[in-house]
């Protein structure tokens, strides 16, 4: 089982920017198909922002941050960031990055489900405040 950990959290005003990091190891990122970021906030589900592949294919994005974050990962160095701009107070949440630990034949699409996702993180927290 692949270790994963994300950093980068912290507390910002609305319109301002943040990068989360997402360190694997144990092969986590590199023995991955798809790779996730996820958020939580208090009294809701856990909801799938971002996916990427290890393919250089398309990165799927929640409407809701759409044009507003950017994943991307290298999986030579077991990382994973999203780079979160022009951000919003509901955009406040407990962030978790997560691999799906499948390797082999892929059919193009990583799914933003949290229930396909196997190695999880602890969860960074951003605040945005108005």
């Amino acid at each position: 089982q692949a270790q994963v950990q994300e950093s980068g959290g912290g507390s910002v005003q609305a319109g301002g920017s943040l990068t989360l990091s997402c360190s694997t190891s144990g092969g986590g990122a590199s023995v991955s198909n798809c790779m996730g970021w996820f958020r939580e906030i208090p009294g809701k589900e856990r909801e799938g922002i971002a996916s990427i592949d290890q393919y250089g294919g398309e990165p799927n994005y929640a409407d809701s941050v759409k044009g507003r974050f950017t994943v991307s990962r290298d999986d030579d160095k077991e990382m994973m960031t999203l780079k979160m701009t022009s951000l919003k107070p509901e955009d406040t949440g407990m962030y978790y990055c997560a691999a799906d630990r499948r390797v082999g034949p892929f059919n193009g699409y990583c799914t933003r489900s949290k229930y396909e996702y196997k190695d999880w993180g602890q969860g960074t927290q951003v605040t945005v405040s108005s």
